[in-house]
């Protein structure tokens, strides 16, 4: 079992990186402060976008200690799942309609010796994950429909975040909830006060001049007091 974090954990997404440069923006927002680094594999069928695949996320684990969160956003998942626990993702988090058998891909994840996630998209149902959670250590909500970076964050979505923070609370695991989308200093506390432990942000560090002063003021926009952070995996 994982334990749910102490503070608010800010994973910055590489999307929104200079991708001339995406060791040293590795580098960056670690020594910046940030908790994981999140990457977003797209294949240009699940969604409408092509990113990077395994050779990159290998490439980046020799530049940082952080924890990789990988979000796999490619159908099918699972021939790719070896190959990205390999290259030394830490979490690995796949969307239920990537595959026929979510509680098998969980179960591989899981086998690598990783960290296992489910990604719910803005139409997909908090249902879903309910029959998965003993298998599950992430739950991520999707505030923007996955394919692209800095899209406006949909408000909808805050229902279903507080729905899964009473599911995860009453089921008595450490499960991470993770929100992925639109997430600015202005969105955060909306989030956080939902019950979110983990802010994913691309543009809003990225796109900021000082790293540190943006992971900063999105920690300080409502922390969730709960327990310490996922340790590395990898």
């Amino acid at each position: 079992m994982i334990t749910a974090p102490n503070r608010t954990l800010i994973a910055p997404s590489l999307l929104a990186a200079d991708f001339a440069r995406l060791g040293e923006e590795t580098r960056a927002v670690e020594q910046a402060g940030a908790d994981w680094l999140h990457l977003d594999v797209m294949d240009g069928h699940f969604v409408p976008n092509i990113t990077f695949g395994p050779l990159v996320v290998k490439a980046l684990r020799k530049h940082t200690k952080m924890p990789m969160d990988v979000h796999l956003m490619i159908a099918p998942a699972d021939p790719y799942i070896v190959a990205f626990a390999e290259a030394g993702a830490d979490n690995i988090s796949v969307h239920p309609e990537s595959g026929p058998h979510l509680h098998r891909t969980l179960q591989l994840i899981r086998s690598l010796g990783k960290k296992a996630g489910v990604v719910l998209n803005p139409a997909t149902p908090v249902q879903a994950v309910e029959n998965v959670l003993d298998l599950t250590d992430i739950i991520m909500v999707m505030t923007v429909n996955p394919g692209f970076g800095g899209q406006a964050f949909l408000a909808s979505q805050l229902t279903k975040i507080a729905k899964l923070r009473e599911m995860i609370d009453d089921s008595g695991r450490d499960i991470v909830l993770q929100i992925d989308g639109g997430i600015t200093p202005k969105t955060a506390p909306l989030v956080l006060e939902a019950g979110a432990d983990c802010l994913i942000a691309g543009t809003a560090v990225y796109g900021a001049p000082d790293y540190a002063e943006a992971i900063t003021a999105l920690r300080a926009a409502g922390p969730r007091p709960a327990q310490a952070p996922l340790a590395s995996g990898g």
